[in-house]
């Protein structure tokens, strides 16, 4: 460990990083594997013979399901051992969302309790705070939600109308406002809330219980899909809480609230990936099992297509998503190892890495999204029957775009993210910007040195982020100030970004998964025939964004360089899917 190098926040733009530097899940160690059995265990015992009950809200069923999972540890993944949890790694962690991920309405319920229901006071609570419900909490004793959005504040938080005021003896804090799409609102014991103290600018969090006098409810929402969540909205009446129960410090609420949803954002993806494992495997087996003209309609080669693509992209999520896992786990132990508390060190390796996190939210919710749809047609009919599970999955997942900030946002605070480090001085992206813009004035080197492994993937990725800095270095120095209203040209940038951290992701699991001396060949194809598609996708999201800002003989030498920046070789991707589908098909299941 103490020889690898740890890339920051964004740097994969600009840095090349070693194979042998990243965490792929080939590597979980056996306590790993076991606690994965365990939440596997628990779906199968628990949760699907119940699936029907828990979407019809059968009274006390979800909350009797988490007291269940947390007998088990399945709440206390990542909470200290001295405050009654495993005290396991982002990685582990992140391993138990993706298990239980395709657990449906309890998946939901189950992550908004050890995240955001959870977390919000086991990083930023003081000692009492922490000792007084982060035990009961990771127990499931008590089960906790998150109360930020209000009728007239979703994706801009800090506009909330919740107002806290102090009394005159200065003891106590009077909660007048209202909160919507609460998860776990009906259930929760423990609700951590978001107001503003007086007139501050900021928001402050408070930690408050159930039972305090003046919280009311409106009846359960009625939902498109997680049906089994319990989503409340929320009335505070004058309630009074003591002044103790102020969470970190006064004005400092949308600070958690930002840094509690980077965890989620990333988590979020981890679940996102444990459904579409799933329904990727429920497509497979039902197309082994559905006959047409006499044959299994798995033999078919759009089907084949379908199965293939489901693959390629669980597999292009689950390779991001663990080399970020990894990245934050080593960036908390530095910052431990340099004398930070475990909480603060944990609150700065997610910080560190939000732009990654915002990206998988984005890549995991758009992946499980393709895999549902595509195993709904897959289905046929049946997909489109409330008898067959696919239906369920697809209505489900289509919360998931929308959750912890919608993908549009994410896309832009991604872009957002990196460039503010720019000017910061924290990531030096602006100098190789302005080389590549100079690069453009040369003529191309076609002098390629192609015997180190995988060589020509390794350019084409270079040459992906070649077309990253040169899009947003040009955006950033014509736009100006007025790049933040650029909608379009900002979630061209972000789609960019995002195909070549997943490509580079791809490509560095294959590369170690080779150096290891494991089974290597299909992934190898997963990943060229993902990145051959990503060419084309970078080249037009590249296109779009010059021809939104740039004019002249300045628009034509950028669209050269989109072009040459984003070309990529024939491979045949139809064989390549038709040998990926097929393994599928013989193991009937997903098994990558």
């Amino acid at each position: 460990m103490s020889d690898k190098k740890i890339i920051k926040g964004g740097e994969f733009l600009i840095t090349e990083t070693d194979a042998k530097d990243i965490f792929i899940p080939e590597q979980y160690d056996e306590e790993q594997k076991m606690i994965a059995q365990s939440c596997q265990d628990f779906l199968e015992q628990e949760i699907y013979p119940e699936l029907d009950e828990l979407d019809a809200m059968q009274e006390g069923l979800m909350a009797s399901k988490i007291t269940k999972a947390g007998e088990l540890g399945l709440c206390g993944i990542s909470v200290p051992e001295e405050l009654g949890g495993f005290g396991k790694n982002f990685v582990t962690s992140m391993l138990t969302a993706e298990i239980t991920g395709a657990g449906y309405s309890f998946a939901v319920a189950l992550s908004a309790h050890t995240g955001i229901g959870t977390l919000p006071i086991l990083y930023y609570g003081n000692e009492e705070q922490k000792q007084t419900y982060i035990p009961k909490l990771a127990s499931g004793e008590w089960k906790g939600c998150y109360c930020l959005t209000e009728p007239s504040s979703g994706s801009d938080a800090n506009s909330g109308k919740t107002k806290a005021v102090l009394s005159e003896d200065g003891e106590n804090y009077n909660i007048n406002g209202q909160k919507m799409w609460i998860t776990n609102g009906g259930f929760a014991h423990v609700l951590t809330v978001f107001a503003k103290i007086e007139d501050d600018e900021d928001l402050s969090a408070f930690i408050l219980t159930a039972d305090m006098k003046g919280i009311t409810m409106n009846p359960e929402e009625k939902k498109l899909g997680i049906k089994g969540s319990s989503t409340r909205q929320i009335f505070f009446n004058d309630v009074k809480i003591p002044k103790g129960n102020l969470l970190g410090k006064r004005g400092g609420g949308f600070k958690i609230a930002l840094n509690i949803l980077n965890i989620g954002r990333a988590k979020l993806a981890g679940a996102a990936i444990g459904a579409a494992k799933a329904a990727t495997s429920r497509s497979i087996q039902f197309a082994n099992q559905r006959e047409q003209f006499g044959r299994a309609i798995s033999k078919y080669g759009a089907i084949r297509f379908k199965l293939a693509e489901q693959a390629i992209k669980c597999f292009a999520t689950e390779s991001a998503l663990y080399r970020l896992s990894q990245n934050i786990t080593d960036t908390i132990k530095a910052h431990e190892a340099e004398g930070m508390d475990k909480q603060a060190a944990t609150l700065e390796g997610l910080r560190e890495y939000a732009a990654e996190c915002a990206i998988l939210k984005v890549h995991g919710s758009e992946t499980l999204d393709y895999v549902v749809d595509e195993g709904v047609q897959i289905y046929g009919g049946m997909g489109y029957s409330a008898e067959a599970d696919m239906e369920r999955a697809y209505r489900d997942a289509r919360i998931n775009r929308i959750f912890e900030g919608t993908n549009e946002i994410n896309r832009m605070l991604t872009v957002d993210i990196i460039l503010k480090r720019a000017m910061k001085g924290e990531l030096n992206i602006l100098e190789p910007a302005m080389k590549v813009a100079e690069e453009l004035m040369e003529i191309p080197d076609f002098d390629f040195d192609d015997s180190a492994e995988y060589a020509a993937e390794k350019r084409t990725i270079g040459n992906f982020k070649k077309a990253v800095l040169l899009t947003a270095g040009a955006a950033a120095k014509t736009l100006a100030t007025s790049l933040s209203k650029e909608q379009e040209v900002l979630m061209n940038i972000a789609d960019m970004t995002m195909e070549t951290y997943v490509s580079e992701s791809m490509l560095l699991r294959v590369e170690k998964m080779k150096s290891m001396g494991l089974d290597y060949q299909l992934q190898e194809k997963m990943m060229q025939t993902y990145i051959y598609d990503a060419a084309d996708r970078m080249h037009k999201h590249g296109k779009d964004a010059v021809n939104s800002f740039a004019t002249g003989d300045e628009q034509m030498g950028m669209l050269m360089g989109i072009k040459r920046f984003t070309k990529h070789g024939p491979i045949n991707a139809k064989e390549n899917r038709q040998a990926i589908a097929q393994k599928m098909i013989a193991e009937n299941k997903y098994c990558f």
